[in-house]
């Protein structure tokens, strides 16, 4: 039996008769060309060591856990909350996160109309929208926007950070925006961010 780069790899322990061990790849191919050179100048020990079986965790749609998360967006930076709410909701921050498997958590935020920019964000951020129609252009404001509809700037803020395919459509429904401190959740028992520890 000779040994191959393989047996190294594995954490196979070979020790040569006339050769002392060295470790390394490099070390196994001098001694299986010092093998190869002359009949019987090295003959090594069969590996005893046992193989590796190591597998990968998939999540299945059928043993995920899903929970109910409330934020409260008051005070709170526009994009590091957004980026804290898109890791919820692909279960980036779970241990059994899968990238093809829905595994997050349904997220709902309060006091959307009290989030906070920096600089001058509420009067140079725009946000477009199109008719479709030629000259169909319009655009507002961030403050425009906060005034009318605060619960879509944060919607749209997480919706930019999350892939641009349908699991991520599918996971930004589970995003419950509101205005106010109010909500009509309360039968799902949501824990507030800060106990969840993320």
């Amino acid at each position: 039996m000779i040994a191959s780069a393989a047996s190294f790899r594995r954490g196979c322990k070979i020790s040569f008769m006339g050769t002392p061990p060295r470790p390394g790849l490099a070390s196994a191919r001098r001694r299986l060309s010092f093998r190869r050179r002359g009949p019987g100048a090295a003959i090594p020990f069969p590996c005893t060591a046992p193989p590796l079986d190591v597998k990968t965790y998939v999540a299945k749609p059928s043993d995920r856990q899903r929970d109910w998360v409330l934020v409260d967006a008051r005070g709170q930076t526009l994009g590091r909350l957004a980026t804290q709410i898109a890791d919820l909701l692909r279960g980036k921050r779970k241990p059994e996160y899968t990238p093809h498997i829905d595994t997050g958590d349904f997220v709902i935020v309060v006091n959307a109309e009290q989030i906070h920019v920096t600089g001058d964000k509420r009067s140079a951020k725009l946000y477009h929208r199109h008719s479709g129609y030629p000259g169909g252009l319009r655009s507002r404001t961030l403050a425009e926007m906060l005034e009318r509809r605060p619960e879509e700037v944060i919607r749209l803020a997480v919706k930019g950070m999350l892939p641009r395919n349908r699991l991520a459509r599918q996971q930004l429904r589970k995003l419950k925006v509101y205005a106010g401190p109010d909500h009509p959740h309360e039968a799902q028992q949501p824990r507030a961010l800060e106990e969840t520890g993320t």
